[in-house]
Order: structure tokens, then C-alpha cells, then sequence
């Protein structure tokens, strides 16, 4: 079973991840899109990448705003699983804009 990070390893994780912001309990990003159209384009590719990953976050959407929060629930924190999900998720924003 995956363990959660401590609190200095999510900081050290964070460093590598654009616009990420968190504690071992969860990390979070919120990305603006050029349109609504957009934002729901890039929440179709990540849900299929969560599902590749089986790792699903939890996702807002707000017109043109996405919120993606990440957490591994079954463990009560912030895993590995979630930072790898993260940064899957930074590539698909990216390719995005």
C-alpha cells in the first residue's frame, strides 16, 4: 500500500510542479483555459490519463477555471500516486495553451 509523504518530501515534490500548492493531506492547482470548451477538453484528457493511472482526482469546473485536487483517500494523504498524477496533469494543461 502506498505510504503518505511527509510534509518535507510533498514541499520538495511541489518544487517540481508548476502551480501546485499543498500538504501531505492533499495537493491542489487550478488552471485558467481560453474557453469553457477548452477547460472541458482538458478535463476529458485527464480523466482518461486517471484512468490509465487508476488514480482519479477531484475536479472543479468553473467556466473557463479547473480545480484539480489530488489525495490518495484510501491512505489519508498525499502519495506518490498523486504526485505522479500531477504531473501527468501539468503535461495535459501545457499541450492545452
Amino acid at each position: 500500500m502506498a505510504e503518505v509523504l511527509t510534509a518535507e518530501a510533498v514541499r520538495d515534490e511541489l518544487g517540481g510542479l508548476a502551480g501546485w500548492s499543498g500538504d501531505p493531506a492533499g495537493i491542489t492547482r487550478t488552471v485558467e483555459l481560453a474557453s469553457f470548451p477548452d477547460a472541458i477538453a482538458v478535463v476529458d484528457r485527464v480523466a482518461v490519463a486517471a484512468e490509465e493511472l487508476d488514480h482519479h482526482p477531484d475536479i472543479d469546473i468553473r467556466w473557463r477555471t479547473v480545480t484539480f485536487q489530488c489525495a490518495t483517500h484510501s491512505v489519508g494523504g498525499v502519495t506518490m500516486r498523486d504526485i505522479r498524477l500531477a504531473r501527468r496533469i501539468d503535461e495535459i494543461v501545457e499541450g492545452a495553451r
